[in-house]
C-alpha cells in the first residue's frame, strides 16, 4: 500500500468517526435541555459524555485534515482550510469543509472560553453547531465516496436524522416531556 492510499484511507475513517462523535455530541446536548435521555441515566452522566465528546472528535477531526493535506491525490492544501471555496476540484464540497471547519473553530475556542465571555453569546455561538453539522454532512455527502458503500450510508443519515429529529424536538417543544 502506498502513503497516498494510506492517507486517504486514514481520511475518510477519521472523518467518519469525527462525524459521529460529533453527531453523539450534538445528541447529548440536546438530551441535556429536552430529557430524551433520561432513562439512560442522570444529567450528570449525560454532561460528562457530551463534554468528552470533544475530546474525540476535535483530534478525528484534524486528523481528517491532516491526512488530506498529507495525501498528494486529494491536492488539499493549508489554503483550502482558510479560504472556502477555491480548491481545483470538489470547491462546493471542499468549501463546506473548510467553512465548517471555521465555526467548529469557533465553537470550540468560545466552549474554553465560556466563563469569560457573556453567557447569550455563548450559546448564540453554541447553537452554530447544528448549523455546522448540517454543513459537515453535506460535506461529506457531495465529496465523499463513502456513501455508496449500504453500511456507511445507513449510519452517517441515521445520525442526520436523529440530530435533525432532537433539534426539531428542541425547537418546537423545548423540554420534552418524561
Amino acid at each position: 500500500m502506498d502513503a497516498d492510499l494510506l492517507f486517504w484511507l486514514v481520511a475518510r475513517v477519521s472523518g467518519l468517526a469525527a462525524f459521529l462523535t460529533l453527531g453523539l455530541g450534538l445528541m447529548t446536548g440536546m438530551a441535556l435541555r429536552t430529557g430524551v435521555l433520561d432513562l439512560l441515566g442522570p444529567n450528570r452522566v449525560v454532561r460528562t459524555v457530551h463534554e468528552f465528546m470533544q475530546w474525540l472528535w476535535v483530534p478525528l477531526g484534524l486528523l481528517h485534515i491532516g491526512t488530506l493535506l498529507l495525501d498528494r491525490t486529494a491536492k488539499i492544501t493549508p489554503l483550502d482550510l482558510v479560504v472556502p471555496f477555491q480548491a481545483s476540484y470538489g470547491s462546493l464540497a471542499i468549501g463546506l469543509g473548510t467553512l465548517t471547519l471555521e465555526i467548529f473553530a469557533l465553537i470550540v475556542l468560545t466552549g474554553w472560553l465560556k466563563k469569560a465571555i457573556a453567557p447569550k453569546i455563548w450559546i448564540w455561538v453554541h447553537r452554530l453547531g447544528y448549523v455546522a453539522f448540517a454543513m459537515v454532512f453535506l460535506h461529506a455527502l457531495l465529496g465523499g465516496t463513502d456513501f455508496t458503500d449500504h453500511t456507511v450510508s445507513a449510519v452517517t443519515w441515521s445520525a442526520a436524522m436523529v440530530v435533525g429529529l432532537l433539534a426539531l424536538a428542541r425547537v418546537l417543544w423545548g423540554h420534552l416531556p418524561q
